[in-house]
């Protein structure tokens, strides 16, 4: 498939422009695995939260872009499943699901459909429009992290929210940005190919 009949064809997504076979389907699910693990070691403590600031997030919602819902998916589950296995690649060099932050994983794995999923119809070309995939797929990490952090380390939801999503704000709304320069550009290089 040349790149111009990629690029053309109505529910591509950038992992779309590269010839199609299994090997590269198995290499772009170990790779957005491999990437978010990666990220992850981008952690920075947050005074008072035991969860840290991280790169893991923003690199799981652009795998789920790039590689559209299916691969994003199976890239997520494969970063949490060798994770709770005892690859060390959560934050700080973590592994298991003993950790209160474990919750924001499982947010990335339905996150990744999500963002997938849009970036198909076509939310990934313009920065506007992927602002709003990126602010979407950080909504549904923490509907699913912030509940999942109140239980495990016995805190209220308004504690849970006050050490798990206010102070992680500011840094979402850069990544947001980033991404909005980010994939539409990589959409504006590949179509100029």
């Amino acid at each position: 498939m040349s790149t111009a009949t990629a690029t053309a064809r109505p529910g591509a997504v950038l992992a779309d422009l590269l010839p199609a076979s299994r090997v590269r389907d198995a290499a772009l699910v170990i790779g957005g695995a491999a990437l978010t693990g990666l990220a992850a070691q981008v952690a920075v403590p947050v005074p008072h939260s035991p969860v840290p600031v991280t790169g893991q997030t923003f690199a799981a919602l652009l795998v789920g872009t790039a590689l559209g819902a299916r691969r994003g998916v199976l890239s997520l589950a494969l970063y949490a499943l060798a994770g709770v296995a005892g690859v060390p690649w959560f934050a700080h060099g973590t592994s298991g699901a003993a950790s209160v932050s474990f919750g924001y994983i499982l947010g990335m794995l339905l996150a990744s459909a999500a963002v997938g999923a849009l970036a198909r119809r076509g939310a990934d070309r313009s920065p506007l429009r992927m602002a709003g995939t990126m602010i979407l797929g950080e909504a549904i990490i923490y509907a699913v992290g912030v509940p999942y952090l109140a239980v495990a380390a016995h805190l209220s939801l308004s504690q849970a929210v006050a050490l798990g999503l206010a102070p992680f704000l500011i840094g979402d709304a850069l990544k947001a940005a980033l991404a909005m320069g980010a994939l539409p550009t990589a959409w504006k290089f590949a179509n100029k190919r």
